[in-house]
């Protein structure tokens, strides 16, 4: 069953759900986490604190704006809102395989306008 979220960055609030995969429950179940996240070119990316743990399920690296993913090697969240330094044209992309765990919407522009690292939190929705 998807978990509904916000995911706040900075005072800018996106609204959301976590999918029903195993590695969203898992992220799910650590609700509400603050993180430090980093920003690499259109996505930003922080570590989640104890890793999520190894998933089997599809890895994929084409993203769309607005989704969130899990990187294992990194043990990251990753927001995806724009193209990446990995990107082949305008789609999200990220820098190695990442598994799919929700999305959210809000206002790109205002998450694009953020600074290079930014304060989150990732909370189950009221």
């Amino acid at each position: 069953m998807p978990t509904a979220v916000t995911l706040t960055l900075e005072g800018v609030t996106l609204q959301g759900e976590l999918d029903d995969s195993p590695a969203a429950q898992a992220l799910a179940a650590r609700l509400p986490l603050s993180l430090t996240l980093s920003r690499w070119g259109e996505e930003y990316y922080g570590d989640v604190g104890e890793p999520l743990g190894s998933f089997e399920g599809e890895q994929v690296e084409e993203m769309a704006v607005g989704e969130l993913a899990y990187w294992e090697p990194g043990n990251a969240l990753c927001l995806f809102f724009g193209p990446t330094p990995a990107s082949r044209g305008d789609e999200p992309r990220a820098a190695s395989p990442v598994y799919r765990v929700g999305r959210v919407e809000g206002d790109w522009a205002a998450v694009s306008a953020l600074g290079a690292s930014v304060r989150a939190t990732l909370a189950r929705a009221e």
